[in-house]
């Protein structure tokens, strides 16, 4: 994935709490992805693959992080009742 460098201003206090130059980072992807994805401009398939995980991982990291999964999109629907579909012919 192509990246591109942004400035950020973090409060000093921010810092003194011991979070990693790395950690900030991932912080602020995350909270970017969940931001978009909570206000349905993406999908929890291209949050996860922005966040470089699996849908179902992403979906673990909105609980890990107290975020609520109810934002199924048309899409998303239909995957899930074809999920639920197949695991009824087994």
């Amino acid at each position: 994935m192509t990246e591109s460098s942004l400035s950020v201003q973090i409060p000093n206090d921010l810092l003194k709490l011991g979070i990693s130059p790395d950690e900030i980072q991932n912080r602020i992807s995350e909270w970017l992805v969940f931001s978009l994805f909570s206000e349905g401009k993406i999908s929890s398939g291209k949050a996860g693959k922005l966040l470089g995980i699996s849908r179902l991982d992403f979906i673990q990291l909105l609980k890990t992080r107290g975020i609520a999964f109810i934002n199924y999109n048309e899409e998303e629907i239909k995957e899930e009742l074809e999920a639920v579909k197949k695991g009824y012919k087994k």
